[in-house]
């Protein structure tokens, strides 16, 4: 009889801020990953109901002195038992193919040499969601630049020989995949991130865009990172 593979473990990281509406559809979509993972959440001082939806599920819970999802993600990485790290956004929602795929990855011997990142997908239909869509896309095929509500799936070592995530209030995606591809290729996993609607519906995409990008020029020229952070979520 041929030996199964061995599955490796996964450790799942979610940095949080008053993510109680989010949370409980992430939590059961995680669920269904059948395997020896380990799940935390490291959060940076909510006030809702957050802390203690992730206490019902018997979630693990980093407290973080600072509201800095850079600084949050590296904590939870700092204290992740398993073979592979899997950062995701808590306004996030997977495909329910999303288990298979990862496990392939992760028992593929040379997958550890990649990142991996989702899909960007919005569910709500708008023809202004189907372009962001391909434009984010094709970022991160052609340009290796896929962003933070796209997750990311990597393997400990990989992460850790690159220095892992910078205590950066934002930006801290893009430093990190700038550095990622600098000795690795980002890979897409081929299963669908679902991200909230809320945020882009309220804003014009192409403004929100151009602002964006304007502000990671500014954080390349070596503006401070506070004043850039207050500018973003003004």
């Amino acid at each position: 009889m041929a030996r199964s593979k061995k599955i490796p473990t996964l450790s799942i990281i979610i940095p949080t801020l008053d993510e109680a509406n989010h949370l409980p559809l992430l939590f059961a979509d995680l669920k269904a990953w059948p395997y020896n993972s380990d799940l935390t959440i490291v959060d940076g001082g909510s006030r809702d109901s957050t802390i203690s939806i992730a206490q019902i599920q018997g979630v693990n819970i980093i407290s973080s002195l600072q509201q800095n999802r850079g600084l949050q993600l590296g904590l939870g990485a700092s204290k992740a038992k398993g073979e592979w790290l899997l950062f995701l956004h808590a306004d996030s929602r997977l495909d329910k193919v999303w288990v298979k795929k990862l496990l392939k990855i992760m028992q593929t011997k040379t997958s550890k040499n990649f990142a991996w990142y989702f899909d960007f997908k919005i569910k709500k239909y708008n023809l202004q969601f189907r372009i962001l869509e391909l434009a984010v896309a094709l970022r991160s095929h052609f340009l290796q630049r896929p962003y933070g509500d796209q997750g990311l799936l990597i393997h400990r070592k990989l992460y850790h020989s690159v220095g892992g995530y910078s205590s950066l209030k934002i930006m801290e995606d893009l430093d990190l995949i700038r550095r990622i591809t600098k000795k690795a290729k980002a890979r897409r996993i081929g299963v669908n991130l679902y991200t909230d609607d809320i945020k882009w519906s309220n804003s014009n995409i192409i403004k929100r865009a151009l602002r964006n990008a304007n502000l990671r020029k500014k954080w390349r020229q070596g503006h401070d990172i506070d004043d850039l952070s207050k500018e973003y979520y003004s």
